[in-house]
């Protein structure tokens, strides 16, 4: 019975870190070097040519998903990260948008684990699907 006891409080520790860890934004606020468009485990990167000028209309959208707040930077700064949280444990994915020239770039990714089950590309590819929208 003890083990099982230190079982079950050893996963409730473990989901309260994933979903009370602290997020730095100087460890999740930056760009990707050399950036390919593409889809990786646990993460995607998306390339919009020549929509630079679309970051604040990019930005209002992310701001509409729920369970997503800011963690840092702005539209004037030219780079911003938003987390999103998963549903039932909360797992955050960090999605960082830039201005590279006349493009804007996208790149979301899990902090936990090593797969997200296709989360992040279905979620960036429907931010630009309404950015893209009429």
């Amino acid at each position: 019975m003890r083990i099982l006891a230190l079982v079950l409080l050893a996963i409730v520790a473990a989901m309260m870190w994933i979903r009370f860890a602290p997020s730095d934004p100087d460890r999740w606020n930056k760009p990707v070097s050399n950036p390919v468009d593409g889809v990786r485990d646990g993460s995607v990167l998306r390339i919009l040519p020549g929509q630079a000028a679309d970051m604040a209309a990019f930005e209002h959208i992310i701001q509409q998903t729920p369970r997503t707040r800011h963690l840092a930077g702005s539209v004037d700064e030219g780079m911003f990260t938003y987390i999103t949280r998963s549903v039932l444990f909360g797992f955050p994915d960090y999605a960082t948008v830039w201005v590279d020239g006349d493009d804007l770039l996208v790149y979301s990714r899990l902090r936990f684990g090593r797969g997200d089950m296709g989360v992040n590309t279905r979620r960036i590819d429907g931010w630009i699907a309404k950015l893209s929208a009429p």
